[in-house]
């Protein structure tokens, strides 16, 4: 024959009980769903397990389908230069090469390109004299000859007076510390390009000088 348990003595608990109830108790509604009171400051949410984020910002190092990835790479190169091209063109400077881009260098090519200048003379007048050297006359090639030095002249010349003019409006108009080293020099190179060749492509007429 069974007996019936024991009752507890008066004063003490049953631990088993208790136990049990403390136990449902607590699983009946879980941590992360117990509403929690907002905190200013605070960010009021639960923080993400560290196993879900790892998770989330790992990346494949190398893509599952390498074909597709090069071909995609291949379409955005071939967009950023059509882009780059086309602001060669208009002159865009959201686009444009680090080598051409800032208004430095672009008060520096408008101020080459209102200018009138010896030096985008040149390569047509050595072409000239190339032509010129087939004749077997003397008195052609020295004619020829001393046309190409007297434009190399003038070429210099007109270089050197470039350099001072464009220094003196680069300081004007801009600090020191927005001149970079060599701008003036990319102003002479540029004025020795024929106009037509030039990139970017001139922006304003002859005369057209930037205030």
């Amino acid at each position: 024959m069974a007996l019936a348990p024991e009752a507890p003595a008066a004063g003490t608990y049953d631990r088993r009980v208790l136990g049990r109830w403390k136990k449902n108790q607590g699983s009946a509604v879980p941590v992360a769903d117990r509403p929690v009171a907002e905190r200013p400051g605070a960010k009021n949410r639960p923080t993400t397990k560290r196993s879900l984020a790892e998770a989330a910002n790992k990346r494949p190092l190398v893509p599952s389908n390498r074909k597709a990835a090069a071909g995609d790479a291949r379409q955005a190169a071939k967009a950023e230069r059509m882009k780059v091209r086309q602001a060669m063109v208009t002159g865009d400077e959201r686009h444009l090469p680090p080598r051409d881009k800032g208004p430095v260098r672009r008060f520096v090519r408008d101020y080459v390109d209102a200018r009138r200048n010896v030096g985008e003379y040149f390569l047509i007048v050595a072409l000239a004299v190339v032509f010129v050297s087939f004749f077997q006359t003397p008195e052609i090639q020295l004619v020829s000859t001393a046309m190409l030095w007297a434009t190399v002249l003038f070429c210099f010349a007109d270089g050197f007076i470039l350099f001072r003019q464009l220094k003196k409006a680069l300081h004007t108009r801009f600090t020191d510390d927005e001149l970079a080293s060599g701008i003036v020099r990319y102003g002479v190179l540029r004025a020795f390009q024929i106009r037509r060749t030039r990139l970017p492509k001139p922006m304003v007429a002859r005369g057209e000088y930037p205030t």
